[in-house]
């Protein structure tokens, strides 16, 4: 009697280590939301990262007059009265060498209205 009892219990536990290992929400479902939570952590730490960065950037907007200012130079491309404005543009890939290409204006370099342009910049003297 106790030799059958010995044999259940040793035949239980091995069913219970067998569903502990390879059953739903055993060991390898463990290691798979542990690699989610890795993954996860990672992505909330760059999310972390990119709105301390967005939280500065708005401090400096609120308070800041040099943000505001390199803000409306960059993306809109204004200028100071009495500044001059270059706007450098490449040559197309299938252009003459010596021939240069008809300036194009692109979203990335707009140009300023033709009240704030300054005359076209006449080169320095060497001495």
């Amino acid at each position: 009697m106790l030799k059958w009892l010995a044999l259940a219990l040793i035949a239980l536990l091995i069913g219970l280590q067998i569903k502990l290992w390879v059953g739903d929400g055993g060991m390898r479902d463990l290691r798979a939301i542990r690699a989610r939570v890795s993954e996860q952590q990672a992505d909330n730490a760059k999310l972390k990262q990119r709105n301390d960065a967005l939280r500065a950037d708005v401090e400096d907007l609120k308070h800041g007059q040099d943000a505001v200012e390199a803000r409306a130079r960059s993306r809109l491309g204004l200028i100071k009265p009495g500044e001059v404005f270059y706007q450098v543009v490449a040559a197309p890939a299938g252009s003459a060498g010596g021939v240069p290409a008809p300036a194009a204006t692109t979203s990335a370099t707009p140009t300023p209205p033709a009240s704030t342009a300054a005359a076209p910049a006449v080169p320095a003297s060497g001495g």
